[in-house]
């Protein structure tokens, strides 16, 4: 990836005004209007300026116009672009770039802090180029380093496409939330990391409406009460939507929300783990605003992937677990169609004939 420009503000401050339309005037806006009361409010992100309207072609807008309106945000895991494909061709109108699938397709690992930023912006990239007008959700673990790591990533995220992205108080050296032995930081170091996350998306020229998710793991380590206080905190800090991971009831969903009220708060389903196998509908009629399945692509290959080449070894051909499935047809689920009506509505005859 070609190497930008960075915004990342040297001192931290809290924004009560519309964000302005350069650079400069984003930093001293910042210094001078700073909340009194700690609490970050910015006007202009306001969820009752989301509520009316068609939907907008930029993906982040898009998202916070879904999070303003009514339903949930279905969103299903995507490790790479054939799965991104298969879900844009399914009818989902939001995707997650999980952080477990992305590590498993793209280095072959487990998810134990094993991928770098530039592992995640590079896919990301390439799953946001697919259908830039569609928003895509992403998993940046904790940030990749200090506050002015989490600000680059942030950066990074959002000219790669991303609508928004999570933050989540591990350690550095992280897990999937739904393993066993995770630790997290101080309260006071999460903050930190939301905090320039709000600043480093408030600086970006032109005012950008990139969502920041906050996520704590700590459930599992400190308590639920623990848990909704960093989420409260996370907000305070600016967070858009708040996601407590490994939430293990539906009684603890619901209270969650609630005293999280009127803060949008995503819950993530993974079959297996540690939160209940709730449905979409669900989750919303728990309250839940966004609900995510991190690894149905990833897990769904590994099985898929997994048959096809038993039947291969055992019959010596692929022919049964094709399915029937040709090149073409295999190349159309992958965009086929529109490359070549390119080509043509560009004069090209190249791919007249496939």
């Amino acid at each position: 990836m070609a190497p930008g420009i960075d915004y990342s503000p040297s001192t931290v401050t809290i924004l009560k005004a519309p964000v302005p339309t350069t650079y400069e005037s984003v930093r001293t806006s910042a210094k001078e209007q700073s909340s009194s009361s700690g609490v970050y409010y910015n006007p202009r992100l306001d969820p009752k300026n989301y509520l009316d309207g068609p939907l907008s072609w930029n993906p982040a807008t898009r998202l916070r116009q879904m999070l303003a309106r009514p339903g949930i945000v279905v969103a299903p895991g995507i490790c790479d672009g054939i799965s991104a494909r298969c879900a844009l061709e399914a009818g989902f109108t939001c995707l997650y770039q999980s952080g477990a699938a992305t590590t498993a397709s793209r280095l072959g690992q487990p998810d134990l802090a094993i991928s770098t930023l530039n592992d995640f912006v590079q896919s990301a990239q390439m799953v946001c180029s697919l259908d830039p007008t569609c928003p895509v959700i992403a998993d940046a673990d904790t940030g990749f380093g200090g506050p002015a790591m989490v600000a680059r990533t942030v950066t990074q995220y959002a000219r790669s496409g991303v609508a928004g992205l999570h933050i989540e108080d591990q350690v550095q050296t992280k897990r999937c939330g739904h393993l066993l032995g995770k630790q997290v930081v101080s309260r006071e170091e999460f903050v930190t990391r939301i905090r320039a996350a709000v600043i480093a998306r408030d600086s970006i020229p032109g005012g950008s409406d990139f969502v920041i998710i906050g996520r704590t793991d700590s459930a599992q380590v400190l308590g639920m009460e623990e848990a909704v206080t960093r989420l409260k905190l996370a907000a305070d800090a600016g967070a858009d939507v708040c996601f407590i991971e490994g939430v293990k009831s539906k009684e603890l969903l619901e209270s969650t929300v609630r005293a999280l009220a009127p803060k949008p708060v995503l819950v993530n389903v993974i079959s297996g783990g540690l939160t209940p196998s709730f449905t979409s509908k669900e989750a919303e009629e728990m309250g839940a605003k966004i609900i995510i399945f991190s690894l149905v692509s990833c897990v769904a290959a590994v099985h898929g992937i997994r048959a096809a080449m038993h039947s291969l070894k055992k019959t010596g051909t692929d022919f049964s677990s094709a399915q029937g499935m040709d090149p073409k047809a295999f190349f159309e689920v992958m965009g086929l169609h529109e490359i070549v009506q390119l080509d043509a509505e560009a004069g090209g005859s190249a791919f007249k004939v496939v």
